[in-house]
């Protein structure tokens, strides 16, 4: 790896640090360059403008999140890896809750910021799409998996209801008293537990 990779690496390692203990509007370009021990020229010269160094961030965590916790078991069953898939979220919630904290900051922040700035992280996300539907096709061979009538509007609904959940209850208090009442990681089962009805052929 080349000394400037190095050096920009270390310094989103940095940014990545400061956004997870604080906030992402909160961090500034001179807070990362301050704890960084870098003038806030080189955080301009690396990365252009804060809004660069955030996606380059999310980049990064989301590729941590998938080597970490998204292991393919291919002597299982379809629906036991549509299983071990859905429970994947539960795990990184239940070990890593500020992940989904930063993701719920992230998508606020980059709403009217420049979406081709996204495009890598976009393509990057087919990675858990392709283990998504290589469980679920192997699932239909095995016969442990019934037929969806629309498998791409079914992942990204079930996907994107349990990140939505898990940024939800990422917040340590909740904005309601009955936020409260409810274990939150029985939530995220109870909603897992849907989408594996669903599939699961019985």
């Amino acid at each position: 790896m080349k000394l400037k990779d190095v050096k920009k690496n270390f310094l989103i390692d940095t940014a990545i640090k400061l956004f997870l203990s604080e906030s992402i509007d909160k961090v500034t370009i001179k807070d990362i360059a301050s704890e960084a021990g870098v003038g806030e020229m080189t955080i301009y010269r690396y990365f252009g403008k804060k809004t660069s160094i955030v996606a380059e961030a999310v980049m990064q965590l989301q590729n941590v999140v998938f080597t970490d916790y998204f292991k393919v078991d291919t002597s299982k069953t379809g629906y036991e890896m549509l299983e071990s898939f859905y429970n994947t979220f539960l795990n990184v919630f239940t070990n890593r809750p500020e992940f989904f904290k930063f993701i719920k900051e992230f998508d606020a922040y980059m709403m009217n910021e420049d979406s081709s700035l996204l495009q890598d992280y976009e393509e990057e996300l087919d990675k858990f799409k392709n283990v998504y539907f290589s469980s679920y096709y192997t699932g239909i061979k095995d016969k442990s998996v019934k037929e969806v009538s629309d498998l791409e509007l079914f992942y990204f609904t079930s996907t994107h209801a349990l990140i939505e959940l898990c940024k939800k209850l990422s917040y340590s208090k909740g904005v309601l008293p009955q936020d409260e009442k409810i274990v939150k990681t029985n939530e995220i089962k109870c909603l897992i537990n849907v989408f594996l009805a669903t599939v699961k052929n019985s």
